[in-house]
């Protein structure tokens, strides 16, 4: 990675440019009325995570899935060592170190859903906060199949973590979009954010019949994804949305589907997100995963440790 502080983008300023009036035209297609979500109001964060006001986060386990071991005690002293203090946490590690059912029995692990307290995710939080880390997001999609109460097992484990988003795939098995209105209702009566991850498949009204049905049904964008997959700077979008994103997931990679590059070096505009986040005081976290591959002699926790370099010097 470049020690200089990283240059902008020519390839997204020259899309920004193009894409701008036609996103700000676009915003009175969303009716004014579910902007401004609650689930943002004055969320305070305690972390030394934060770089001129832009809260950094990770996910885990899957930015240090290259690494062996990922229990959560394992994953927290791997955190602790990037020097993040956010986390946005899958559920798996969790739910093991909960003594949980395997996750391919689905019958019975529905079951120890539905009848789990939340003192285990107390205790879990208490772990990660004591040694400075702070949950902001929990990760598992809800599916048809469940019911209300493994659903709410969700959004109550999600509030026992201290985290405010639960966050997951915006369902691709939802033409018509029952499941997404679903989860709004549940996640209004939570009063969670349920924030919507994407792949290549987004494009500008990816997630706008979501947020119609549901004020707490918000974004959990990957930056990396959407321009390869659209060719399209995010920063139209991210302006569109910026009261329904929960978090962003930041990566590079090129456009036309390309690969996931080493930050600085693919066509996402990583440096100008953050220092848009910087410049409008954003309430929401973005969050590194990281994706390229890791070099030789080098490991997932050094490679978190130089997008968080990265992060710095565009935040200058």
């Amino acid at each position: 990675m470049k020690k200089s502080k990283p240059a902008a983008n020519h390839y997204s300023r020259r899309k920004f440019i193009g894409t701008t009036a036609a996103a700000v035209a676009g915003l009175s297609v969303v009716p004014g009325s579910v902007f401004g979500s609650p689930a943002f109001s004055n969320r305070p964060v305690k972390t030394s995570s934060v770089i001129n006001g832009v809260k950094i986060g990770v996910i885990a386990p899957y930015a240090f899935r290259r690494m062996h071991g990922n229990t959560v005690e394992e994953l927290l002293d791997a955190i602790n060592e990037t020097g993040i203090s956010l986390v946005e946490m899958q559920i798996p590690p969790v739910e093991a170190f909960l003594g949980a059912p395997p996750r391919d029995d689905r019958e019975e692990l529905s079951r120890w859903r539905e009848m789990a307290d939340m003192s285990g995710y107390e205790d879990l939080r208490r772990m990660y906060n004591d040694a400075g880390v702070e949950f902001y997001g929990f990760k598992e999609a809800i599916t048809h199949e469940m019911s209300d109460a493994e659903c709410d097992y969700l959004f109550n484990a999600t509030k026992a973590l201290g985290a405010w988003q639960l966050t997951m795939e915006l369902p691709r098995n939802d033409d018509d979009g029952t499941l997404t209105n679903r989860i709004g209702q549940l996640a209004t009566r939570h009063q969670i954010l349920v924030a919507y991850h994407n792949h290549t498949q987004a494009n500008f009204n990816f997630w706008d019949r979501a947020i119609w049905q549901s004020q707490y049904n918000g974004l959990n964008l990957d930056i990396g994804h959407y321009v390869a997959g659209t060719n399209d700077s995010p920063i139209p979008l991210i302006e569109r949305h910026w009261d329904r994103i929960g978090s962003l997931h930041l990566k590079d990679r090129k456009i036309n589907n390309g690969d996931n590059m080493p930050w600085g070096e693919g066509d996402t505009p990583i440096a100008e997100v953050l220092q848009l986040m910087r410049d409008r005081n954003a309430e929401f976290v973005a969050t590194i995963e990281l994706e390229y591959p890791v070099p030789d002699g080098s490991d997932a926790v050094q490679e978190i440790k130089k997008c968080l370099e990265y992060c710095r010097q565009a935040l200058a």
